[in-house]
């Protein structure tokens, strides 16, 4: 409770500061009592705005509908303030020049004007645009002792659909869907969170996933979200039921979740075969950490060729990377989204998760991770830079990489 408490006094506080210094200040400026009167109503309302927002239903109790209200008046919150700061710091700046008798620097000013309608309009292409821009990213992966009938063979990666944050819109899935098909993957792997908080978010989109088509089928593994962590539920028997029903959607669409389990998927020909690899979560504290690889694989060690599916990629960097005994070719993650903010290799999800946060990484003895940024949105409908994923890699033999 103490972060929502600290919040629902500094944003009121932040936004007041803002609002009055407009009113008393830079709008006086102008001498036009039009453009105060504008401030002036647009301040109370955005007063009463936040203190609604404060008082909407907790996000552990709000619906799939509650919770896309939420999530865009939040957004659009930070929108205008953003914009009315970036203007409030420039404007100050400005003035500086006043402290020592001199004239106000007026190109700040309409810098601060420039640069808040610059945030707006990003983040109204984030929202509007880029969620929507489905970037495909090939790579061809080199792994030793790769059998020769699998040099060559694709796997299709998607993540992090969050499908409540698409409402009752199934268009995006659609076309995710279309675009991954038209990849002609050999394989197609889901690495969780598939829902934000209920099962009933992906009632509606089980047609449209279950079109999802590859030669040797669509592997799945669970997500933090896909728990129920965070609905305050009734009971823990309606807990299980959901994430039964989560389980249970995806068996209707025809993929195979992975469950601390394996699959060996075998070449046409019946005489090679590599092994697939899923766990359930690895949760950062205060979730609980559910991935068992002993369990999903007991033989780890041994020379078959793996490519493991674990969700959050510090799985990666606390135990499979660590652990030389793990033979795991190459693993495949998500859940950081790169917070859906990315400038080239800039993004906040760096300062979170510093050691793998969206790509291609690399022990040094060559086992690789690679960090899916996602399809969907979680928090903000927002993408700027982190482009909706689809992710295609082709492995390869390594005797057959050309330096």
């Amino acid at each position: 409770m103490r972060i929502p408490l600290i919040l629902a006094f500094l944003l009121p506080a932040l936004q007041l500061a803002i609002d009055t210094y407009l009113f008393f200040i830079a709008l006086r400026r102008h001498k036009s009592s039009g453009l105060a009167r504008f401030q002036l109503y647009e301040s109370v309302f955005f007063l009463i705005y936040v203190i609604v927002l404060f008082f909407l239903p907790a996000r552990s109790g709000i619906t799939e509908g509650g919770l896309l209200i939420v999530m865009w008046m939040v957004y659009f919150y930070i929108m205008v303030y953003a914009a009315k700061l970036a203007y409030v710091i420039f404007d100050l700046l400005a003035s500086l020049p006043g402290v020592w008798g001199k004239k106000r620097l007026r190109l700040l000013s309409r810098a601060g004007v420039a640069i808040g309608a610059v945030i707006v309009a990003t983040m109204l292409w984030g929202s509007f645009i880029n969620r929507y821009r489905i970037q495909v990213n090939e790579l061809a992966i080199d792994i030793d002792n790769l059998p020769a009938s699998f040099d060559g063979y694709r796997i299709a990666q998607i993540s992090d659909l969050h499908l409540g944050t698409f409402g009752t819109n199934t268009g995006f899935a659609a076309k995710l869907v279309e675009k991954v098909n038209s990849l002609k993957p050999d394989m197609v792997v889901f690495t969780g969170d598939i829902v934000n908080q209920r099962a009933s978010e992906a009632e509606q989109f089980i047609p449209v996933l279950a079109g999802l088509e590859a030669r040797d089928g669509v592997f799945s593994i669970l997500g933090n979200h896909d728990y129920g962590d965070y609905v305050s539920w009734n009971s823990d028997n309606d807990r299980e039921q959901n994430l039964e029903r989560i389980m249970d959607q995806q068996i209707e669409m025809g993929w195979e979740l992975l469950t601390n389990s394996s699959e060996i998927i075998y070449s046409p020909e019946g005489n090679d075969s590599i092994v697939i690899v899923g766990v359930e979560n690895w949760g950062d504290p205060p979730f609980k950490q559910l991935g068992d690889i002993d369990t999903a694989y007991p033989t780890s060690g041994d020379s078959a060729v793996k490519i493991l599916l674990t969700h959050n990629p510090r799985h990666w960097t606390d135990i499979v990377a660590p652990t030389d005994s793990m033979r795991y070719a190459l693993t495949l993650s998500g859940h950081t989204h790169a917070m859906q903010f990315r400038i080239g290799p800039i993004s906040p999800a760096s300062l979170r998760y510093p050691e793998c946060w969206a790509g291609l990484y690399s022990t040094p003895d060559g086992r690789k991770l690679y960090v899916n940024t996602g399809a969907g949105c979680v928090g903000i409908p927002m993408r700027i830079g982190a482009t909706p994923e689809i992710t295609l890699f082709t492995l390869r033999q390594s005797n057959n990489c050309k330096n």
